[in-house]
């Protein structure tokens, strides 16, 4: 057992993040968002499933309509509590687990799917590693990992464009405001894209498919490979 004065603690990360909270407020777009990810996941009725970071428990809920038993996953009381409700308007069945990705409850080989978005990146590196060996652990051999995350894609260019040169650059040419942008860059544990990758086949998982679709944003599809299979 890891001594706990040193472990790491998610839950002092509640809060810090206004990005990307903003996302959970007000967005008529995420139920068909969330449908048309699930689609592409091939998810299934019968199917367990964890979102782990589930936010107001969007995806959770589409998950459950489709008749998944869904495990809605956050260390944030509010967005639990913000599941729930979403759970209720939608009439489906959703467990709700406060915790994060270093402490999500599981047993071995046992989630069809998992799915994690905009979560990883609160963690420090050594710690995104430990995370991704926990999920490929928890999920069943072949069964997909879904991540969506704040990733640096590019980076700084040396001396022919510094730091501040950089996160002026992402601030005028992309859709980033400016708190988004200083806040992952001060504040939060965002890494880089390849780092990212790195981390992933590490861990075991195969890396299916990958979308760096935005300067700060990168989606993953990896999937744990069956017994006697190479990675």
């Amino acid at each position: 057992m890891l001594a706990r004065d040193w472990y790491y603690n998610q839950r002092r990360r509640i809060g810090i993040d206004s990005a990307v909270a903003s996302l959970y407020g007000g967005d008529d777009d995420a139920d068909l968002r969330a449908r048309a990810a699930l689609s592409m996941l091939g998810v299934k009725k019968g199917w367990r499933i964890a979102d782990i970071g589930c936010g107001n428990g969007v995806l959770a809920c589409e998950a459950a309509r489709i008749g998944a038993e869904v495990d809605a996953i956050d260390i944030s009381p509010a967005m639990l509590a913000l599941a729930e409700i979403s759970a209720r308007d939608r009439k489906v069945a959703i467990r709700t687990q406060s915790a994060g990705l270093l402490s999500f409850a599981y047993q071995p080989s046992s989630y069809d799917l998992i799915v994690s978005e905009f979560t990883l990146h609160h963690l420090p590196d050594f710690w995104k590693a430990v995370a991704m060996s926990r999920i490929f652990a928890a999920l069943k051999p072949g069964a997909n990992f879904f991540l969506r995350d704040i990733v640096f894609v590019r980076t700084p260019d040396g001396t022919e464009r510094d730091v501040e040169e950089w996160a002026e650059f992402s601030i005028t040419n992309h859709d980033f405001n400016r708190d988004s942008v200083v806040t992952h860059m001060r504040d939060e544990y965002s890494t880089f894209g390849w780092v990212i990758e790195r981390m992933l086949v590490d861990a075991g998982f195969v890396l299916t498919s990958v979308d760096y679709h935005a300067p700060l944003h990168g989606t993953y599809l990896l999937r744990k490979p069956k017994h006697g299979e190479q990675g």
